[in-house]
């Protein structure tokens, strides 16, 4: 399945239907659900996905809507206004790292940080609660309070991601 096959970027109002997030995250998680793979086309950036972590998929789908929509970038970027670090932890204990930054440019990438900046909060948790997060099945609240997510940083700029998650989900713009 390959995401330019989903035609979302030929609407011209986005307020016409739910926003391109909310179905790249209904298709992400269709993907882990059929255990399909997603393969954005090749006018996409660098590939965030790593077969060891199949929830990194997301980081990919989240970057490539980031960037098809300027308007939905800014609005991210002014309601969050910090850089989220996701520290994963699959199955068989092997860790990776990935970036959200909302605060600068927009964009997503692996490590902890983009280059010459640091994260405001660094999000740790388990693949497949990361899976669930991002599919909406799961509430970083309650993943926090079962010692199913560490947030090291500003707790604060934490409470930031899940909203704009929310609103995706939802069908509202970023």
């Amino acid at each position: 399945m390959h995401l330019a096959d989903c035609h979302l970027y030929s609407v011209t109002r986005l307020g016409d239907l739910p926003s391109p997030l909310y179905y790249h995250l209904h298709i992400f998680t269709m993907s882990l659900k059929k255990g399909m793979r997603l393969s954005p086309d090749s006018t996409s950036q660098k590939l965030m996905k790593i077969d060891s972590h199949p929830s990194s998929a997301a980081f990919d789908v989240i970057n490539q809507t980031l960037q098809a929509n300027e308007a939905d970038r800014k609005d991210a970027l002014g309601k969050a206004k910090a850089i989220f670090a996701f520290n994963l932890k699959n199955s068989s204990g092997e860790e990776a790292a990935w970036y959200l930054d909302l605060k600068n440019k927009g964009e997503v990438g692996q490590g902890s940080a983009p280059a010459g900046d640091k994260a405001d909060v660094t999000l740790s948790l388990s693949d497949s609660d990361f899976a669930q997060l991002v599919s909406g099945k799961a509430n970083a609240q309650r993943l926090f309070m079962g010692g199913k997510l560490k947030i090291k940083g500003n707790i604060m700029k934490a409470t930031k991601m899940e909203p704009i998650l929310k609103k995706a989900q939802g069908g509202a713009k970023l």
